[in-house]
Formats: structure tokens, C-alpha cells, sequence
């Protein structure tokens, strides 16, 4: 059962200006492996980390750090969450979050789906 779904636009140039601007700002959002890549697949990133939060209905106990986006062997994305984020996953009944990313036009965009192995009453 369906029980979030979160979408995210990014302006991949007003991103690039911001984390230029206030470099910091790449510690504070992203897992250490993730800091690396280049802008567009941080914007991208962002996206998908603002898409969960709205699927999860708000950001209380979520970090943005311990949301990191790893590629399955196929590429395609998945969250690897941990820390008090992956237990308010638990504690929300979640038992799947489906993403998808994309980036063209200078837009990032990010969709999210989280599913629950029961119906909520």
C-alpha cells in the first residue's frame, strides 16, 4: 500500500551558485561518498533527499546526511538510509521507497514512492 509520495525540481544553476557560494553546505547535505560527484548528480540528490522527506510527511528525526543514493548494479537508484532516518522509516511501517531520478535542461527532478506491507486502518 501506498503510503507517501514525494516530488522534487531542482534548478540545477541556482544549486551550483548556492553550494559555491557556502561550500559547507555539501558536508551538511551529503553522505561522504556522495560529496565527490558533480554538481548536476548533487542537485539530483537533493532532490531525491527533499522528495523522501515530503513522502515520509515531514522531516522530524531525518538527517540529510544518513540519506545517501547509492546505484543498484543496474543503475538504478536506491536510498541506503541509517541513523535515526532509517528508524523512523521503521517506525512509520515502511517497507519499501521506490526512486527515481532525472537531470536535462538544466533541472533536477526526483520522485518518490514509499510503500507499507500493510494497510493502514
Amino acid at each position: 500500500m501506498i503510503v507517501g509520495i514525494g516530488v522534487d525540481l531542482v534548478d540545477i544553476p541556482r544549486f551550483e551558485r548556492s553550494i559555491a557560494r557556502t561550500p559547507r553546505l555539501v558536508e551538511r547535505l551529503f553522505a561522504p561518498a556522495e560529496r565527490v560527484l558533480a554538481p548536476r548528480s548533487l542537485a539530483a540528490r537533493y532532490a531525491a533527499k527533499e522528495a523522501l522527506i515530503k513522502a515520509l510527511g515531514g522531516s522530524d528525526g531525518v538527517h540529510w546526511t544518513e540519506i545517501e543514493i547509492t546505484p543498484e548494479a543496474s543503475g538504478r537508484p536506491w536510498f541506503t538510509l541509517t541513523g535515526s532516518t532509517a528508524a523512523v522509516v521503521a517506525e512509520r511501517g515502511i517497507s519499501a521507497i521506490h526512486l527515481s531520478m532525472s537531470h536535462d535542461a538544466g533541472l533536477a527532478t526526483a520522485y518518490v514512492v514509499a510503500e507499507s506491507a500493510e494497510a493502514t486502518p
